[in-house]
């Protein structure tokens, strides 16, 4: 599928707030990342994860473009993760979802606007869905996530 970025200091903590900053690895381990996706329910038949500095690369056969890109955002949602290499392949491939980074001031309506067209905003419901996780509260996502804005369904 290809080489993504993020934003290296955006992604969620791994261990969470409450613990000594010497216990949070500056990148996580490849067996905490693949432990996410597969608390996530995401499945991808001979799922391989591996981390290479800042960068994570996941490899598999996952069931659905996208379940691949979900992969894809659970690897990358992290903090230290500025990139991941994805050698997923897809069973049934569809028209991959674009890859849209927050930035301070965003709104999950003005995001759908800005992806869908003017007065789509509602749309922001598909965005929510295409995301879960992590974005979990339509009113809370924080600059730097990088979010899958799927291609509409006719």
């Amino acid at each position: 599928m290809g080489l993504f970025n993020f934003i290296k200091e955006a992604g969620h903590k791994i261990f969470g707030p409450g613990k000594a900053e010497a216990a949070i690895p500056a990148t996580p381990t490849a067996d905490i990342v693949k432990k996410q996706i597969e608390e996530a329910g995401l499945k991808a038949d001979g799922l391989n994860v591996a981390v290479d500095g800042d960068k994570v690369v996941v490899s598999g056969k996952a069931p659905s473009q996208e379940v691949a890109e979900k992969i894809i955002l659970t690897a990358g949602n992290n903090a230290g993760v500025a990139q991941v290499d994805s050698q997923i392949a897809v069973d049934k491939p569809e028209p991959a979802s674009v890859m849209y980074t927050v930035v301070k001031g965003d709104t999950l309506w003005e995001i759908a606007e800005k992806h869908y067209g003017k007065g789509k905003g509602a749309l922001y419901k598909e965005i929510v869905k295409a995301n879960t996780p992590p974005v979990k509260d339509p009113d809370h996502i924080l600059p730097g996530w990088v979010l899958r804005i799927p291609p509409l369904k006719h």
